[in-house]
């Protein structure tokens, strides 16, 4: 960043350079992360660890399709033995040397010539075979366990480093860069974007081998068996892969229409929810719901599309499967049969190879969206970490000087910011400070004062010219060091959530207990530390909220007075404080500024009149320098902030003079930011600064007395709770929600039935399965044959049924669903809309969050019904069915494998958990790390001035070990559960069959029972497995409709409802403010109204004057009855405020504000917005709009009264916009008019046919008017000049300018007041 050259030539290099980074860094991004780049932090036993694992996946992947030729054995076993028990029945056969022989010792042939094997030991067989699954269930068991123990913990070790170096990385780089990045983004970075990324080289990848390689050796194994019916079962498996793909795509499809509907509904609770004073002061809350309501619509109708063709699928899906079953075992049973080809054993053994190839083929498509997501998630971090910061604050470079005078020097410094490249905010700045001088920067706001002392601190290198110090240019220097000798007091200082003495340790490291103390005492804070139950080891809070203003800011100053530093850099130090808490912060800066290079920046005049040296700032230039008394003869910047004034009424202070002066400062600056306003509006919305570096001198009202700590420790504590009430939301009752959905039963019972029909088809299938096992040991092949095509056919009708019925559950509860999420979005505005207007200030509540509640809330809460409860039905059935069949045919082999249910259930859960991961375990762990990475992250401006990046890094990594060591401890636990749930299944077989091999010996039962017995409870306790894998969804909805009705319960504190409240006939207008008191909810330290006394009687004009903040809009606001007044009463007729009914009190107010509130339809609507209690007629319309003077243009247009105005009105010009809330305020009729800023916003022109507009609409009403320029209202019956929240002189305008006072001041100057 050597950029001192100051000829062309090298700017115009540097620019070619810029250009060519520019195209780089394209190419970066177009390019993303190959996969096996994810692995770049995998250390050597990691490698290994990966390659085992995999090795054992897939050995472990081919367990499945082993077991499967062990299964084809023993349906062979049975069917032999079954065989053979049919021949012995009779009596004239009996068994020898294993053939089977007539009593008369001839051998018996079969009609093919065969003869019959006998004398199989079906137990010893058995025992056999479960001696089999057994060592192929200990083998899983092992497998499993290495498989995803190696690579998890591989996984975490390699996170744990990638979050180490990313965190250390991001604290490296210079302050431009966390302009360009907000905070957010970094934290979600690092939390998220990480878990993603060990999503990608964790568990999934052993899974993902695991399941290709059963695939494969499912095949494998069809293909050893028997060919052909392999390749007829894999020419039908496309159409399941068909099915789920078109699934997939309509279903986002659908999604994505109904995602627009909604956005369009959203769009209205939106604008209703960003304009609610507006739809509050006209009564349109009922018009609003209803617009909301229309549009919810046709999101309903895509939703029940969505959910029927869901269902549709889903019945094609298993209308498929049981196709395919019947086509399989009916060409199965030719080649068993007829050619001969196949042994029963067999069949089984290709039909279930393909089958679970196939099935695992699909599972594995969810692994790569992990995958994917982790490339996506890497490129960001990695680019990051690849970033090389251009000012290195590790770096070990640079010179340290071994004597520090303490001169500094600008040489022609332009600057811009790296997020504002187009705004110049120093323009060739050039100025010397003298060491152990204290110079004060002036200037109004957006000038650069600021940006030079970043500078200083070399937070972001100048684009031109330099900063030197003692003649070096900071550059050259080393950074640590440069910043050690420094010394910063921001003007919202910042401190750490830990106790006062860490506090200040931060200022220098290993700095003793004396000094701390010497550091308090210098700044004024060793008393008030004293007092405190704790001392020193008093916790601040999170960001000092236990402290109040000047507490934090004496320990700021403490901190900084600790380091010792050469140079001392005030940023505003004492803006934010009350007159006392100031005076006593002022006194520690003037002691401690003695003997150093002290730069303040100041807003109030009293803080820098002893400055050596006062400079001048306009435009990012320095335009004048002297002492403040030169520079008030100079007549320039200073003179210009100073005069403007305004005569406060002093409060008996100690130096009047000083308080006179701080009053013309705040004013003056107040009129100069008018001018640079936009713009910082626009720096603070695009620039973090640490909170807010923004001047405050738009606040300068926060005088609120000493008291202060006290009221804001117990907000502190109050906010506290408050964030944990809203974390700890009860979930609500089921019962409650399903009371929303009543009016859907019919809809419910409907889909409740087609649900319990589908839960019964697994068990039916058990059923048939296991028939036509039975059928090949039928002797006479006509019977064979006869039977088989039943079976077959029976399987397609089922396939039919179940297409219907899952169209029906699919149907009828997306149905219910989607008109329950529609009520709940319904009553969910309705409420927020009942809401009183201090509601909607607090940021919980800020339009963006309340439409994301309606969209996301109410779509959330299906989860508890509709589907869900479709699911319970499926199991329920599907148990219950399979339960009463197994029971039904032998009760005692039920009673065995039922041992086995609570395992297979367990591992049917935990194989649903193995695809979503254990991301949530991961990120509780992660909270005490994020905490760290957080509150470094959005201080970071304090903590590079303060050089302390290492330590943050330090305690960040310290808090990654807890979460490292455990997660590789869970590493075992998942590894073994993760084992035992894939054996558990393999022992239930050895159980069951080998006791069913006992009965079927001893007891005669049947052997086809055996298989229908096993295969109805394990299907029972996979489909109980699925169901428990639903709960997540359960769990959210209920919170997510907890979250609902607390919205729907609360009471708002200022009722809008018809019934309460009183009303009476002869409305007059007669207005009186008593001593009214007011703060704004959400800013509880900063008092706006301090005893507000007017009156105005009806038909009269009051007009109120005076500066910005200084509570004008805000008495407005209490007559609409927006707020209440905390104390002293508003009085309407004599009536106080409080029992007025709402709706009838803002029926009688007509009001047109600065920025008028349009909404997104015609202007004839817009008028009739007006009147919200009736039909308003076109007649009234056109009539309200000529006395606006709005008709003419009006008629203008093509479409005239149906011309739609746009978002917010943005297809207006803005005299436009204003006649029309003009006409909107006279349509009503009020009796009392409210004009805030009216015509502040317009040229000339359109002011004066505004202006006349508004004298008509006047006549006969009582009327308010706010003003902004004086001449409006030079005919006002009274005019009050307010100052801080009370009235300091009214009058006629003759009146006041005779009085020679501030009102007179304010004409005379002609100064824009706002």
């Amino acid at each position: 960043m050597k950029k001192q050259g100051k000829s062309s030539k090298t700017t115009t290099a540097d620019t070619d350079e810029d250009l060519k980074k520019g195209d780089d860094e394209r190419q970066k991004n177009n390019m993303s992360v190959g996969y096996f780049q994810l692995y770049r932090f995998a250390s050597v036993k990691d490698v290994v660890m990966m390659v085992v694992g995999s090795v054992c996946a897939l050995v472990n992947g081919a367990a499945f399709p082993l077991m499967l030729l062990v299964y084809g054995m023993m349906t062979n076993t049975f069917i032999a033995y079954e065989l053979e028990v049919q021949e012995l029945k009779d009596p004239n056969k009996e068994c020898n040397n294993n053939t089977i022989y007539w009593t008369n010792g001839s051998v018996y042939e079969t009609a093919g010539n065969g003869t019959v094997f006998c004398g199989t030991d079906i137990e010893a067989e058995m025992t056999m075979f479960a001696y089999y699954y057994i060592g192929i269930g200990g083998g899983v068991l092992f497998l499993g366990y290495f498989q995803i123990a190696f690579w998890v913990s591989a996984a975490a070790s390699q996170t744990h480093k990638l979050r180490k170096a990313y965190f250390r990385k991001v604290m490296q780089m210079e302050i431009g860069w966390f302009d360009c990045n907000s905070v957010g983004e970094l934290n979600t970075r690092i939390s998220d974007d990480i878990n993603k990324i060990n999503n990608a080289i964790a568990d999934q990848v052993s899974i993902f081998i695991e399941r290709i390689s059963t695939f494969f050796f499912g095949f494998v194994i069809g293909f050893i068996g028997g060919w052909k019916l392999t390749l007829v079962v894999t020419a039908v498996s496309p159409f399941i892969g068909l099915g789920a793909g078109l699934m997939a795509m309509a279903v986002a499809t659908l999604t994505g229409r109904e995602l627009k509907a909604y956005a369009k509904a959203g769009a209205v609770a939106d604008e209703v929810l960003s304009s609610i004073r507006t739809v509050a002061a006209f009564g349109g809350e009922d018009k609003e719901v209803e617009r909301y309501d229309k549009n919810l619509l046709q999101a309903q109708n895509w939703g029940v599309k969505k959910g029927a063709i869901i269902g549709v699928f889903q019945g094609y899906m298993w209308c498929i499967i049981f196709l395919f079953y019947a086509l399989a075992f009916w060409y199965g049973s030719k080649l068993v049969i007829d050619t001969k080809e196949l042994s029963p054993g067999g069949l089984m053994q290709v039909f279930f190879g393909v089958l679970v190839g196939a099935m695992n083929l699909g599972q594995a498509s969810p692994c790569l969206e992990a995958f994917a997501s982790g490339r996506a998630a890497a490129k960001t971090i990695f680019e990051t970490l690849d970033r090389i910061p251009e000012i290195n604050c590790f770096s070990e470079e640079g010179h340290k000087l071994d004597k520090v005078k303490g001169n500094l020097e600008f040489h022609n410094v332009t600057f811009f910011y790296p997020s504002r490249p187009e705004v110049q905010i120093l323009n060739k700045l050039s100025t010397k400070i003298q060491a152990g001088e204290s110079t004060a920067f002036v200037g109004p706001s957006g000038s650069g004062k600021s940006t030079a002392i970043q500078l200083i601190q070399r937070f972001y290198d100048p684009y031109e010219g330099m900063v030197t110090l003692d003649g070096h240019d900071i550059r050259s220097l080393n950074i640590p060091w440069l910043r050690s000798i420094i010394g910063v007091v921001e003007q919202e200082p910042v401190l750490f959530a830990t106790t006062i003495a860490e506090n200040i340790r931060f200022g220098r490291p290993g700095v003793t207990m004396e000094e701390i103390i010497r550091a308090t005492k210098e700044a004024n804070a060793y008393k008030f530390i004293m007092e405190l139950p704790q001392k020193f080891d008093t916790l601040v809070g999170d960001g000092g909220g236990q402290m109040s203003g000047g507490q934090k800011q004496r320990i700021a100053i403490a901190r900084a007075l600790v380091r010792n530093p050469k140079i001392l850099l005030l940023d505003m130090a004492t803006s934010a404080l009350d007159n006392e808490s100031e005076a006593v912060v002022q006194e520690a800066l003037d002691s401690v500024r003695a003997g150093r290079t002290t730069i303040s920046v100041a807003h109030r005049l009293s803080t820098i009149r002893n400055a050596d040296v006062i400079v001048g700032f306009e435009r990012g230039e320095a335009v004048e320098r002297g002492t403040h008394n030169e520079l008030l003869e100079k007549k320039g910047v200073f003179f210009t902030l100073v005069t403007l004034q305004n005569q406060n009424q002093p409060s008996s202070t100690i130096d009047v003079i000083n308080e006179d002066y701080e009053e013309h400062y705040n004013v003056k600056l107040r009129g100069f930011s008018f001018s640079s306003n936009h713009s910082s509006k626009s720096r603070s919305s695009l620039r973090l600064r640490s909170h807010s570096q923004l001047s405050t001198e738009f606040v300068p009202d926060a005088l609120t007395g000493s008291i202060n700590f006290f009221v804001d420790k117990d907000n502190a504590l109050e906010d506290g709770n408050e964030k944990e009430e809203e974390e700890r939301v009860e979930p609500a009752p089921v019962a409650r929600i399903l009371k929303y959905n009543r009016p859907e039963w019919p809809y419910m019972l409907v889909g409740s039935l087609g649900a319990a029909i589908n839960g019964s088809v697994n068990p039916i299938y058990a059923l048939l399965f296991s028939q036509i096992l039975g059928t090949f040991a039928i002797q006479d092949v006509v019977e064979q044959r006869k039977q088989i095509n039943q079976i077959c056919i029976l399987f397609c009708v089922i396939g039919a049924i179940s297409f219907l019925f899952q169209f029906v559950q699919g149907y009828a509860f997306a149905k219910s669903g989607e008109l329950l999420t529609r009520r709940l979005r319904k009553v969910g505005l309705q409420s927020m809309l009942r809401q009183e207007v201090g509601w909607f200030d607090d940021p919980k509540n800020s339009p963006g969050t309340l439409t994301t509640r309606l969209a996301t809330d109410a779509s959330m809460v299906q989860g508890a019904t509709g589907s869900q409860i479709g699911m319970i039905v499926n199991s329920l059935t599907s148990v219950g069915a399979s339960f009463i069949i197994s029971f039904y045919f032998s009760w005692k082999l039920a009673l065995v494998i039922t041992c086995f249910l609570p395992f297979i259930g367990l591992s049917g859960l935990f194989q649903a958990k193995m695809l979503t991961g254990f991301a949530k375990e991961d990120k509780k762990a992660m909270e005490e790390a994020g905490q760290v990475s957080s509150e470094a992250l959005t201080n970071i401006r304090t903590i590079a001035g303060l050089a302390k990046e290492t330590s943050f890094v330090h305690s960040y990594e310290e808090k990654l070990e807890p979460p490292y060591i455990s997660a590789k401890k869970r590493a075992n636990v998942y590894g073994l559960s993760f084992g035992f749930a894939k054996c558990v299944i393999f022992m239930a077989y050895a159980a069951s069959f080998r006791y069913g091999g006992y009965l079927v010996s001893k007891e005669g039962l049947q052997y086809m029972l055996v298989f229908r017995v096993v295969s109805a409870i394990v299907i029972s306790g996979q489909a109980l497995g699925r169901a428990f894998s639903f709960t997540p969804d359960y769990a959210k909805a209920k919170i997510a409709a907890a979250q609902l009705f607390t919205l729907l319960d609360r009471v708002p504190k200022i009722s809008n409802s018809q019934m309460d409240g009183k009303t009476w006939d002869n409305f007059k207008g007669l207005l009186e403010f008593k001593n009214c008191k007011f703060t704004y909810p959400t800013r509880p330290d900063v008092q706006v109204l301090k005893g507000l006394i007017v009156s105005v009687k009806p038909g009269q004009t009051l007009a109120f004057v005076g500066s910005s903040g200084c509570g004008k809009s805000t008495s407005v606001q209490l007559l609409e009855r927006f707020y209440d007044p905390d104390e002293g009463q508003v009085l309407i007729d004599g009536h106080p405020s409080e029992v007025v009914n709402v709706p009838f009190l803002r029926s009688q107010i007509g009001i047109v504000s600065q920025e008028p509130v349009l909404f997104d339809c015609s202007i004839a609507e817009n008028i009739q917005y007006g009147d919200n209690a009736r039909m308003v007629t076109i007649g009234e319309i056109v009539e309200a709009a000529k006395k606006a003077y709005l008709h003419d243009f009006v008629m203008a247009l093509p479409d005239g009264y149906d011309t739609q105005v746009g978002s917010q009105g943005s297809q207006l010009s803005r005299g436009q916009k204003q006649k029309i809330a003009i006409a909107r305020a006279i349509i009503r009729n009020p009796k009392i008019l409210l004009l805030d800023e009216a015509t502040s916003a317009l040229d000339t022109e359109s002011e004066k046919t505004v202006q006349s507009a508004l004298d008509e609409a006047r006549k006969g009403r009582t009327c308010i008017v706010i003003a902004h320029r004086l001449s409006t209202i030079q005919n006002a019956d009274i005019i009050a000049v307010m100052s801080n929240g009370f009235v300091i002189e009214q009058g006629t305008h003759d009146g006041l300018m005779a009085q020679r006072g501030a009102y007179y001041k304010l004409v005379t100057t002609g100064a824009p007041i706002s």
